[in-house]
Parts: C-alpha cells; sequence; structure tokens
C-alpha cells in the first residue's frame, strides 16, 4: 500500500498539468469561436461551442443573418480537427428550417445551411410565398448562394485560411438547390452530388396537384383506396398491392430485360404495362369488393398515373410514375384511414404549392381542410381562397407559371461555365421507384445536358458529369432495392484525386443487417445478374461481386 501511495504522489502533478492542460485548450477553443461574433463584414447572431451527437469533439456552433430573412449557421470542427474542406447541405420539401450534418461534421467537415428566407413554423408548407416576391426569391436560389458564401468566409476566419475545396450535398429540394448552383453561380463549388433533383418544380408540383384531382374527383370515385368492411372508411389498400404483383409479375422477370428476379425492376423504363389493357382482365362485376379486380374508375386513376398530365397538344407536362412504384402512391397520393385521408402531397409539395408558389399573382390562400373535395372555396373577402381542386394544369402549358419557373426552376442544360470552364464535377443519382419525382425527368435532363454542354458526346460527358440510377429505390431513399450508400465519398475522390465512379455499391439493410447489396452504374449502364442460381432458380445470395454493369438490353414482352 505504501508503494502505490508514493506512485500516486509521483503521478499528481502529471495529472494536475494535464487536466490544466486540458481546461486551457477548452477554454482556447471556445475563445477562438466566440470571436467569430466580431466579424465586422458579417451579421452574427451566436458562436459557442456545442456538442456533436455522432463525436466525442465538440465544433463551433455560430448562427448568423443575411438580410432580410434568410437565417443561417455554420457547424465548425475544431481546427485540429478540420480535413479543409467546406461543404453546403442542402435541404428539402419547401424547407423553413435549420438542418444539421453533423457526420459530416464529425468527418471534418466545416458545414453551412439555412432556413433559406422562411421560418416554417409561422409559414408552413408554401405559405411563405404568398404576395411575398422577396422570399420567393430567397427560396428559389438566392439563400443557398449567399449562405455559402457567408460559410465560407467564416471557415476563412475561424480556421485563418480559405477552405482547400468546396462541396455541395443535396437531395429532393437539395438536388434543385444544387442544379441551381451549377446553373447560376459556377464559382461556388468544386464538386456537386445532386439527388433525386426537383429541378422541373413547377411542373412537377402542377403534376403532383393533377394526380391528387385524379383521386379525390367524383368524390373519391376513382380512389385506389377502398371501403371494404362498410363501416364508411377506406382502409383497404389490397388492389395497389395486387397492382403491384402483376406489374413485378410482368417486368421483374429474371431474363435479359430484367437479369433477377428480386422483387425489383432493374430498368422500370423498359416495362411494357399498359394499365388499360393489362387490367380490362381485372375489372370487377357489379358488386364486388376492389381487392383483386378494379373499378373502370380506378383504372383510369392507374393509367393517368403512368402517363401523367399532357398538355392540349399531347405533349408532356411532366413524365408519369415509373412501373413499380406503385406501394409508395399509398402515402403520396392515395387518401385512406392510415393517412387520416390526408396523403402527404396533399399536405406538403402539391396541396398549397398553386395558391402561394405558381402563379405571378396568388390566387388566394388554401382551404380550411384541403382534404374536402366538397368545399366551396370563398372568392371575397380580403384574403380570397382557392381550392387546388379548381387548379387547371394547363394553364402550365399556357405559360402562367413562367415567372415562378424562372425563379425555381433548374433546368438550363448548358452547364459549361461550370463543367468545363470552372472544372467542376457534378454526380446525379435517382432512385427508380421515386413516385414523388420520377426518374424519367432526371434523365431526360442528363441527357440534354450532354447534348447541349459536351455535343452529345457521352464519353466527353462522362468526364465531368454522371448519373447513377437505383432500382427499387424510393425518393432519396426507401424501397425494397439497395438504396444506402455514402453520397459524398465518391465525389470527393473524382474532385481531389481524379478517380471517376465507375459503379457505386449500394445497399439494403433489414432490422440494422445487410441483406442485399449491388452497384449502381453509370448512366446509361446498368447492373445485370451474372451470378450462379440457387434452389428453384433463385439466387443464394444478392452481393454486388454477382452483377456486371453493361448496357441495358433491348424492351421484350
Amino acid at each position: 500500500m505504501r508503494i502505490e501511495n508514493m506512485k500516486r504522489l509521483a503521478l499528481a502533478p502529471f495529472l494536475v498539468a494535464f487536466m490544466f492542460s486540458a481546461q486551457a485548450q477548452s477554454g482556447d477553443d471556445a475563445s477562438a469561436c466566440a470571436a467569430l461574433i466580431d466579424a465586422r463584414d458579417l451579421t452574427i447572431l451566436s458562436a459557442t461551442l456545442r456538442n456533436n451527437t455522432t463525436s466525442r469533439e465538440p465544433y463551433c456552433y455560430v448562427r448568423g443573418l443575411i438580410a432580410p430573412a434568410i437565417h443561417y449557421h455554420a457547424q465548425l470542427p475544431l481546427p485540429r480537427n478540420w480535413n479543409g474542406r467546406f461543404l453546403q447541405w442542402g435541404d428539402g420539401g419547401k424547407d423553413g428550417d435549420l438542418d444539421f450534418a453533423d457526420h459530416r461534421v464529425a468527418e471534418g467537415y466545416a458545414v453551412a445551411n439555412s432556413n433559406t428566407g422562411h421560418d416554417a413554423g409561422t409559414e408552413p408548407g408554401s405559405a411563405f410565398g404568398y404576395n411575398n416576391r422577396q422570399a420567393e426569391i430567397d427560396f428559389g436560389f438566392r439563400a443557398v448562394h449567399l449562405t455559402t458564401l457567408a460559410g465560407k468566409a467564416l471557415a476563412e476566419d475561424y480556421y485563418t485560411r480559405r477552405p482547400d475545396y468546396a462541396y455541395f450535398e443535396g437531395c429532393s429540394t437539395g438536388g434543385r438547390q444544387g442544379l441551381m448552383e451549377a446553373q447560376r453561380y459556377p464559382n461556388d463549388f468544386d464538386g456537386i452530388v445532386a439527388g433525386a433533383p426537383v429541378n422541373f418544380y413547377q411542373a412537377m408540383n402542377a403534376a403532383g396537384t393533377w394526380h391528387l384531382q385524379r383521386v379525390f374527383k367524383d368524390n373519391f370515385a376513382g380512389n385506389l383506396a377502398v371501403d371494404a368492411d362498410g363501416d364508411g372508411s377506406a382502409e383497404n389498400l389490397a388492389g395497389l398491392r395486387f397492382l403491384n404483383r402483376l406489374v413485378l409479375d410482368q417486368c421483374d422477370v429474371g431474363t435479359a430485360r430484367d437479369s433477377i428476379r428480386d422483387g425489383v425492376i432493374d430498368n422500370p423504363l423498359a416495362c411494357e404495362f399498359d394499365a388499360r389493357e393489362e387490367l380490362a382482365r381485372y375489372q370487377c362485376d357489379s358488386g364486388q369488393t376492389p381487392e383483386a379486380c378494379f373499378s373502370p374508375a380506378q383504372i383510369e386513376t392507374i393509367a393517368d398515373f403512368y402517363e401523367g398530365p399532357q398538355a392540349p397538344d399531347g405533349s408532356t407536362i411532366y413524365p408519369g410514375k415509373t412501373k413499380g412504384s406503385e406501394l409508395d402512391w399509398a402515402g403520396l397520393f392515395i387518401p385512406h384511414a392510415g393517412n387520416d385521408m390526408n396523403p402527404s402531397m396533399l399536405r406538403g409539395p402539391a396541396g398549397d404549392h398553386v395558391n402561394y408558389l405558381f402563379y405571378a399573382s396568388d390566387p388566394g390562400v388554401t382551404i380550411p381542410a384541403l382534404n374536402d373535395p366538397l368545399y366551396k372555396a370563398r372568392a371575397s373577402g380580403a384574403n380570397p381562397e382557392f381550392h387546388w381542386l379548381d387548379f387547371d394544369v394547363t394553364d402550365f402549358a399556357d405559360g402562367k407559371a413562367s415567372e415562378m419557373s424562372a425563379l425555381m426552376d433548374a433546368t438550363d442544360a448548358d452547364l459549361s461555365s461550370f463543367l468545363l470552364e470552372r472544372g467542376g464535377k457534378l454526380l446525379l443519382y435517382h432512385g427508380l421507384s421515386d413516385a414523388l419525382s420520377v426518374a424519367t425527368a432526371t434523365i431526360g435532363y442528363f441527357n440534354s445536358v450532354v447534348d447541349t454542354t459536351f455535343d452529345g458526346d457521352h464519353d466527353r460527358a462522362g468526364e465531368h458529369t454522371r448519373l447513377f440510377l437505383a432500382p427499387g429505390m424510393g425518393h432519396c431513399g426507401g424501397g425494397p432495392g439497395p438504396n444506402s450508400w455514402d453520397k459524398l465519398v465518391p465525389l470527393v475522390d473524382w474532385v481531389e484525386k481524379g478517380v471517376a465512379p465507375q459503379q457505386i455499391i449500394a445497399t439494403h439493410s433489414e432490422a440494422g443487417a445487410v441483406v442485399n447489396e449491388r452497384p449502381l452504374c453509370a448512366y446509361p449502364e446498368q447492373a445485370r445478374f451474372v451470378g450462379q442460381p440457387g434452389r428453384d432458380g433463385e439466387p443464394d445470395n444478392w452481393i454486388a461481386g454477382n452483377f456486371e454493369c453493361a448496357a441495358p438490353a433491348s424492351p421484350e414482352r
């Protein structure tokens, strides 16, 4: 015991010195962070150390304001933890909040994000745009650009040097923001990863409203949820699941076109399933409950979903839903007991979009209950109402959304300033079962970029931009197919090491365990199963090594 006590006494000075050193370092970290509040060329509201939910290391957290209404924040790793990179974190939906990227901060990125100029707590959904052009401009493009400049300035002040590289990462609205940056502000970033971009913003939201109208019209006559037990509630979605099985039976076939029967359609665009023709044999008899059959009105709804809205001249306003996406219609578009007859597209992206963000002059505020198809909108008073059921999708074809499209669409296919003059890299991805923003639109945009920026040369385009399509993945994730991978690492390797991604390994997990993986191939190639079949012709395992990237097979019946 006497020897142990002597050891403790001998160590005591070192322990005390270590504690004082740690406290001094913590004090220095806090002081360096707090000093940012005195920035002379930025409006800083606060600057304090904050704990990271994914790391033991704290970071410097800064809140700032860009007049008139853009609130932003920056998450700055301590100088000893910074990897020299700046990252603008993209937003989702109509935004209106501050989004955190703790995992990227733990990896060493200095991260910035904003509320894009409005607070969802006071102006939810699209309401921020009501007779407010400045808010629409901020949301459309101004907020991301200025937040990027502010974030870079803070990083330079804090680390006393400029970031070595600047990146953007986002999906959905974030994907649109990334493309907007490439088109309007090509010098902001070295690399951009844009997932499921809603860059055809006005057309997509007009189409979303149109799809909701298909289901709600004639007092829900074509609704794909039915009241099977007679209690007055549309609780049964068996018909939608039956439709999905019919589509998979025809297109998830394990042949040259779709190389493995796994509940995922490899290439939905090659899936030939004519709803009116295929479902005619399953039309319900009089009085039959639609579970394994469809009413004529339901068949028309399904056909409309696959076809999408068209202009009077027959041209497509926005592409229809891809085959295999049917199960996601339930949450997005189908009113049923499980969502209190309020599908998420009604509550979110499309339900109030045509009230506030579509027309140059707003037609009126939303009705009290968006899911009431019989409500008569009040046309008088200081704030007249406008019912989304009264929206005419041909207003888009007639150019009535042109002013808002100029602010929010990101469809310019000339990316020469960003990709060629700047030398930036653009990595696009999209889930092929995305029922919100369909992959068909992104494929069309990518092909337009190849044609416009690279004179149709896919090989030359591939040196600067690549598109990866994920079979069976929904909007930014989810779905039955492999849907998870690190979106940023392939881009960083491409920008900093010159290693262009040939394929990306994606995984699908259940209960925290990976149960499926496959490569996502650079478009136009797709993954083809070349492994050995197991029992009953089914594969024993679905691992990336069992696939190869190859040109898509020709459509077949």
